[in-house]
C-alpha cells in the first residue's frame, strides 16, 4: 500500500505542477505583475465603512503611503468625481517625503464625491534618473540610449490619440538626432519629454487602492450656524393663554436682530389627552394643563399635523416664509414617539409593543417614567411600514420648506434606521440637515454621526473647568473625529438647566455663552430662557427648570433692560465676520498660568484670520495670568510687536513676545475675543486705544 501510494503520487506531480503553472500564469496576466502598494489612506473613516463630512467650497487634502519593490520610481493620482458624474478627475500625488505622497481636490457641489489612490511604477523616470548617474560616473551609455528610445516606442502603442501624435513628433526629433549622441541624448532627458511619458500610463500595471472612499458634502450652514431654540405656545406677550404661529412671526426681528440663523420649535404637532401631564411634570395634570409637545397625536392627527391652538398648516407655511425674508430658517423637531391617542395607535398597533397584561409599553428610563408617550417598537415584524411611514413624515414637511431637522433621541432607535432614512432623504435633498439630540454613550453619539446625522448635540454643557474643556475638544477638533462628527453647542436645553447655571448669575451666562459660540462654530442657545438667564431648579440638585415650559405656557419680558440679547448680538457679529471662528478645525489651546483663565485660538483656512479668545471661568472673581502664545504656529515673528484688538470692548494693545498678561473681571465682561494683527510694519500702526 505505501509502495502504491508513493508511485501514484509520483504520477500525479506533472498534472499538478502543469496546474499550478496554470494559475500562475493566470495571475500573471492581471494582479500578480502590480508592484505599488498603497496604504494609510487619508482621510479614511472605519475602513472606508463610512464617509467623511465637508461643506461646498471646501479642499479635501489627501494623504497616502506609496511604495514599491527595488528601487524604481512611482507615480500616482488622487482620482475624484462627484457621483453625477462617469468621469474621473486625476490629480498628480506629490511625495512629502519617507513615502509619503499628497493630492487635494476641491467640492463644489452637494451629495458625496467619490474618491481613491492608484499608482504605478515609471519606467521611464526611472530610466531619466538611473541615465544622468551613469553620465555623472562617465559610463558608456550607448545601449541605455536605445533602451530609452524603446520605452518611447512602446508608449506609442498605447497612448491616446492626442498623445500619439505627441509621440509621433517626439520620435521624429529622435531620429533626426540619430547622427548626433549628444542631442539625441539632451532630448531624452528633457523635463517636457519625461512630462510626455508620464501621461502614458500602462494602466494594466496600475495598482488601485482597494476600496472606494466617500465624502459627503453638505451646505455650508451644516458646519457653520446659530441655532435659537422656543416654544410658539410662550411667545404671548398678553393674557391670551396659547400662542400661535403669527405670535412667532412677531418674535423674528427679536430673534433675527440677535444674530441667530436657524429658529427651532419644539414639536408643533397635536397634543394627547391620556395621561397628560400637567406643571412640574406633574403625571395627574387637569383641565387646564397643555401637556407636553413631545406626547405627539391626538384624534385631530398626529406626526403630519398641527396643533390647533397654533394656527392652521397656512399659518406654518407663511411663518416659514416670513422667516426667510429675516434671514432665519425654521428647524423642526422630528419626535418619533406617540400620546396614547395617536391614530398610529389604533391604525397600526402592530408598530406598539404589548405588555402581558394587554396593554401598550409607555416610554420610561427607570426611574423615570413617561406615561403620556408610547415609543415605537422598531422589531416589530412589520417594520418595512412603519419605516415607510416614518420616511413619508419628514417628506410631508420637506414638501412644506423644512429643511433642518432637530431628531429627538436618534440613539433610541435602531441605526440601520437612521442610516436608511437619512441616506434616502438626501439622496433627493442633499441639502438637508440632522442634528442628533443624542445625550448618550460617545461610541453612540459617534456612530450616529457615522450613518448620517449632521450635526450632534454634545457634552459641552458639563464641561466646565479648564482640563475638561481642553481634553473634550481637544477630541473633537484634534482627533479622527473631526473627520465626520460635526459638534453643535448647546448652553441650555428646556431639559438642562446644569449646576453651574444655577449657581452663576449673570457672568456664567455670559462665559457659557462666548464659550459655546468660539469654541464650535455651531452652537444653540434655549430662549428666552437663556438671555433672561433663567436659573430656577425644580428642586435641589435637579436640571429641571421650575415651572418649565415643557408642561405649561410661559409668558417671557423679553424687553427687561438686563437682558443679555445685545451681548448675544454681538458675539454673534463676530462670528459672522471673522471666517476664523466658522469652522473648528485649526482650534489651538495656549498656556496660561491661571487654572480659571481658558485661553485658545482659531484661525482660517487661509491664515488670514485668527481670533484668540481668553474666558474667565470663575462667575465670581476677578482673575489675571500670564498667556503663553507659540508664535510660531501662529505665524508671529517673536522680535516683532504685534497688535490685538478686543472686539468686544474696542480696546487695542501692543503685544511683543510669547508671554503677555490678560485680567478679567466676571462682573463687566468675563472674555476678551481678540482679532489678532501679525504684520505692524508702519509707525502709525503702534498707536492703540485703550
Amino acid at each position: 500500500m505505501k509502495r502504491s501510494t508513493r508511485k501514484d503520487a509520483s504520477r500525479n506531480v506533472p498534472a499538478k505542477q502543469a496546474s499550478r503553472e496554470k494559475q500562475v500564469a493566470s495571475h500573471a496576466l492581471g494582479e500578480g505583475r502590480l508592484r505599488v502598494a498603497i496604504e494609510h489612506v487619508e482621510p479614511e473613516l472605519d475602513g472606508g465603512r463610512y464617509p467623511v463630512k465637508r461643506v461646498v467650497g471646501d479642499t479635501i487634502i489627501v494623504e497616502a503611503d506609496l511604495f514599491a519593490d527595488g528601487h524604481d520610481m512611482i507615480r500616482g493620482v488622487l482620482r475624484s468625481r462627484h457621483e453625477s458624474q462617469d468621469h474621473w478627475l486625476n490629480t498628480p500625488l506629490r511625495p512629502l517625503g519617507n513615502d509619503r505622497w499628497q493630492a487635494s481636490f476641491n467640492v463644489t457641489e452637494l451629495g458625496q464625491y467619490h474618491y481613491g489612490i492608484v499608482g504605478w511604477v515609471d519606467h521611464f523616470a526611472t530610466w531619466q534618473r538611473d541615465m544622468r548617474k551613469r553620465l555623472s560616473a562617465h559610463q558608456d551609455v550607448t545601449v541605455e540610449m536605445l533602451i530609452g528610445k524603446q520605452l518611447i516606442e512602446q508608449a506609442a502603442g498605447r497612448a491616446s490619440e492626442a498623445l500619439r501624435r505627441r509621440l509621433k513628433d517626439l520620435q521624429a526629433m529622435l531620429s533626426r538626432c540619430d547622427s548626433s549622441p549628444q542631442a539625441l541624448l539632451h532630448l531624452l532627458l528633457e523635463e517636457e519629454t519625461e512630462e510626455i511619458m508620464a501621461d502614458c500610463v500602462d494602466h494594466r500595471l496600475s495598482s488601485s487602492y482597494d476600496r472606494d472612499l466617500i465624502v459627503v458634502v453638505d451646505r455650508p450652514q451644516a458646519r457653520f450656524s446659530a441655532w435659537y431654540e422656543m416654544f410658539p405656545r410662550s411667545t404671548t406677550d398678553d393674557e391670551q393663554p396659547h400662542g400661535t404661529f403669527k405670535d412667532c412671526e412677531s418674535r423674528l426681528s427679536y430673534i433675527a436682530e440677535m444674530g441667530f440663523d436657524v429658529l427651532y420649535l419644539p414639536p408643533i404637532h397635536p397634543i394627547g389627552e391620556t395621561h397628560r401631564k400637567g406643571r412640574n411634570n406633574n403625571p395627574r395634570g387637569d383641565s387646564a394643563s397643555v401637556g407636553s409637545p413631545w406626547a405627539i397625536g391626538s384624534r385631530t392627527g398626529g406626526h403630519t399635523a398641527i396643533h390647533s391652538e397654533l394656527g392652521s398648516l397656512d399659518d406654518f407655511t407663511q411663518l416659514v416664509a416670513a422667516a426667510h425674508t429675516k434671514g432665519l430658517e425654521i428647524a423642526l423637531d422630528l419626535a418619533f414617539q406617540c400620546s396614547p391617542d395617536h391614530p398610529y395607535v389604533t391604525e397600526h398597533p402592530e408598530w406598539f409593543k404589548t405588555r402581558p397584561d394587554g396593554t401598550i409599553q409607555f416610554a420610561e428610563n427607570p426611574p423615570k417614567q413617561y406615561q403620556d408617550i408610547f415609543p415605537l417598537h422598531f422589531e416589530t415584524d412589520a417594520y418595512p411600514g412603519l419605516w415607510k411611514e416614518l420616511r413619508e413624515v419628514v417628506q410631508y414637511w420637506i414638501d412644506h420648506g423644512i429643511r433642518i431637522f432637530r431628531v429627538d433621541n436618534p440613539h433610541t432607535k435602531p441605526f440601520l434606521f437612521w442610516k436608511w432614512l437619512i441616506g434616502d432623504v438626501k439622496a433627493s435633498y442633499p441639502e438637508t440637515i440632522f442634528l442628533a439630540e443624542a445625550f448618550t454613550r460617545p461610541k453612540v453619539m459617534y456612530h450616529l454621526a457615522k450613518v448620517g446625522f449632521t450635526q450632534s448635540y454634545t457634552y459641552f454643557a458639563w464641561r466646565n473647568s479648564k482640563p475638561e474643556l481642553t481634553d473634550y475638544f481637544t477630541e473633537l477638533t484634534a482627533s479622527s473625529v473631526r473627520e465626520y462628527f460635526r459638534p453643535n453647542l448647546w448652553t441650555n436645553t428646556p431639559d438642562i438647566l446644569t449646576e453651574h447655571l444655577q449657581h452663576g448669575g449673570r457672568p456664567v451666562f455670559m462665559a457659557r455663552l462666548a464659550l459655546a459660540a468660539t469654541l464650535g462654530s455651531s452652537y444653540g442657545i434655549y430662549g428666552p430662557a437663556f438671555e433672561l438667564y433663567e436659573n430656577r431648579p425644580q428642586k435641589p440638585g435637579s436640571e429641571e427648570y421650575l415651572d418649565s415650559e415643557k408642561y405649561e405656557v410661559r409668558r417671557w419680558d423679553i424687553s427687561r433692560p438686563d437682558s443679555l440679547k445685545e451681548f448675544i448680538g454681538l458675539i454673534n457679529r463676530i462670528r459672522r465676520e471673522n471666517p476664523a471662528l466658522q469652522s473648528d478645525g485649526r482650534l489651538q489651546f495656549h498656556p496660561i498660568d491661571n487654572d480659571y483663565l481658558l485661553a485658545y485660538s482659531k484661525q482660517s483656512s487661509d491664515g488670514s484670520n485668527m481670533i484668540l479668545i481668553v474666558v474667565n471661568l470663575s462667575p465670581h472673581h476677578v482673575h489675571s495670568g500670564w498667556l503663553e502664545l507659540d508664535l510660531a504656529t501662529l505665524g508671529i515673528q517673536a522680535n516683532r510687536p504685534f497688535q490685538v484688538h478686543d472686539l468686544l470692548t474696542h480696546a487695542y494693545y501692543v503685544w511683543q513676545g510669547p508671554r503677555n498678561y490678560v485680567q478679567l473681571d466676571p462682573h463687566s465682561v468675563p472674555v476678551q475675543i481678540f482679532a489678532v494683527r501679525r504684520d505692524l510694519r508702519r509707525e502709525e500702526d503702534f498707536d492703540y486705544y485703550l
